[in-house]
């Protein structure tokens, strides 16, 4: 055994199942859209103060709705920095409206930093004192839709979380990205075994674009090559949900939960509501854990 420990230690810092960070299967796990953030084009001066009153508003309404958890993103800094551009003047609004969130939601918090900026996560987590982040590609190679040629973090982000202490950090990570096209040659299996072998916690399938759903069949195809739990990524809603739950594990939403469905507008807690509802329809029919 202790020619193995090492492995061991790897082992034991991944996640047993979703359950056991959120509490229940198929966790709904609801997005936090900032506003745009100091620096990008749609900001307009108003301040930390405006932005952290949208997100707490948007946190409180999807909480009291039923969400078993939360992510923090920076969804309206467009167009996206990549990686290591992302810049130092919105992380840091990112990781003061991230802690805020946290100190309110009594529930798991991540991060998200749009397009792969994994270090700024990272960083925002340890601050903020979250529980996982959402890492773009962690594994394999990219084109973004801002035309950047991307890779995977891996071997950087891995070593920079064990420098930090900051392990207990999980790793949710996207396999077939969406706003990007694979490099030529990598399928959806091999991505997940890639991913999988790298550290991932948890795997995220999601469609095209944000707000578009996968097709089925990609979801079932993800879930049959994975061993680690598949969260739905994008274009979930309370009428379709179930389908994709018969594959995946739990789901992050944020466009259907708004007013009206539109990614742009506050969360509507009856829309959040309507979905958790569906969920638990789905949850009450599995077998005791």
């Amino acid at each position: 055994m202790g020619d193995v420990a090492w492995k061991q230690r790897l082992d034991d810092l991944r996640l047993g199942s979703l359950a056991q960070m959120f509490g229940v299967a198929k966790p709904v796990i609801g997005m936090v859209h900032l506003w745009p953030l100091p620096g990008s084009p749609g900001y307009t001066g108003y301040g930390m103060g405006t932005i952290l009153d949208h997100a707490l508003r948007d946190a409180e309404a999807l909480l009291a709705g039923g969400v078993d958890g939360l992510v923090v993103e920076n969804m309206w800094d467009l167009p996206y920095y990549v990686a290591g551009d992302v810049q130092l003047e919105a992380v840091t609004a990112q990781a003061v409206a991230a802690r805020k969130v946290k100190e309110r939601a009594g529930r798991p918090v991540g991060v998200n930093v749009i397009h792969n900026g994994w270090r700024a996560e990272l960083s925002i987590a340890i601050a903020a004192g979250l529980d996982f982040m959402r890492v773009c590609i962690l594994t394999g190679a990219r084109l973004w839709d801002t035309g950047d040629l991307d890779r995977g973090c891996a071997a950087d982000l891995l070593r920079k979380r064990k420098e930090l202490g900051a392990e207990g950090v999980r790793l949710f990570a996207d396999v077939d990205k969406k706003h990007s096209l694979p490099f030529p040659g990598l399928d959806l299996a091999t991505h997940i075994e890639w991913t999988e072998f790298y550290g991932a916690d948890a795997l995220i399938v999601s469609g095209r674009m944000t707000g578009d759903a996968p097709p089925v069949d990609k979801v079932r195809r993800a879930s049959e090559a994975a061993t680690r739990p598949i969260l739905m990524g994008s274009g979930t809603t309370a009428e379709n949900v179930a389908e994709f739950l018969r594959y995946a594990d739990g789901a992050i939403v944020g466009s259907s939960l708004k007013v009206d469905g539109v990614m742009e507008n506050p969360v509507d807690v009856a829309r959040v509501r309507r979905y958790v509802d569906a969920v638990r329809v789905v949850r009450s029919g599995l077998p005791p854990a």
